[in-house]
């Protein structure tokens, strides 16, 4: 930790910034969320540091509130898709066969429908809430995510010390958990990064569409939906959802190459 990078520190202070105001939003937050304190898109000013809203709610506490949302579903969803995923990718590898051959073109088939599309159309018929958009975002792109734990734990099932194992009578998921997944972790780290960036930019589209968080719950997307209207007029209240979904993204991107490059150089010292 005290030979971090500059770019690594800088990413670790802007995400731990932004997870740190999710998950004290309640006390940092200057008023309530769906408050009106004042008239429609006044600019910035001492009571109202980022200006209001197209209803005339505090942007900054929307802003506040909306990345406490948008973080939470973004997190819990890239868990969802790294747990199953990374399972059932790490099992077909190691079963291989029929077992495989079932799993990979299933996964084949959900992959060949565009995300967008096929999230569209389950939420379209389905009660849109936060459990319903966590499953549907999770297990879409945990088929991003079984095709690399798959194409990874191929390659490691083949070593001597998973063929060591096996010999010494261990199971599956004495492999699967003891021999493959630890040596696994660097592309997956680096993989999780990008997935929950994807997730952020997921459910932030599903809410401008209409189809993510459900007003007046606040969320990104939902925020550069509800003031696209006043970029005509010159309003930047639209823009600046936009100028945060942008740094968490690079942030957590340099936290994640870190990672990576930390775990990869530690694996080639101890090799």
């Amino acid at each position: 930790m005290m030979r971090i990078p500059p770019a690594a520190a800088i990413g670790l202070f802007f995400t731990g910034l932004y997870f740190f105001i999710a998950v004290f939003a309640p006390w940092i937050a200057p008023y309530g969320m769906t408050e009106v304190v004042g008239d429609v898109w006044e600019p910035a000013s001492r009571a109202h540091w980022l200006g209001t809203d197209s209803i005339g709610r505090d942007l900054l506490t929307r802003m506040i509130y909306g990345g406490r949302t948008t973080i939470f579903i973004a997190t819990a969803a890239t868990a969802i898709s790294f747990v199953t995923g990374a399972i059932l990718g790490f099992t077909a590898a190691v079963i291989g066969g029929w077992a495989d051959q079932i799993l990979s073109r299933l996964v084949d088939l959900i992959m060949s429908i565009p995300t967008l599309i096929f999230a569209l159309v389950v939420l379209s018929v389905m009660p849109v809430n936060t459990l319903t958009l966590l499953l549907v975002m999770g297990f879409l792109d945990a088929t991003r995510v079984y095709r690399l734990s798959r194409a990874v734990a191929v390659d490691i099932n083949v070593m001597d010390y998973v063929e060591a194992a096996r010999l010494r009578g261990e199971g599956r998921g004495w492999v699967i958990f003891r021999e493959i997944l630890p040596n696994a972790l660097s592309p997956l780290v680096a993989e999780m990064g990008m997935r929950f960036i994807f997730m952020v930019l997921f459910v932030s589209t599903l809410s401008f569409l209409g189809l993510g968080v459900q007003p007046p719950e606040a969320d990104w997307g939902g925020i550069v939906k509800e003031n696209k209207d006043g970029i005509i007029y010159g309003i930047p209240a639209a823009l600046v959802p936009a100028v945060a979904i942008a740094t968490l993204a690079i942030s957590v991107n340099l936290v994640a190459d870190w990672i990576l490059t930390r775990t990869t150089s530690l694996k080639g010292g101890r090799g």
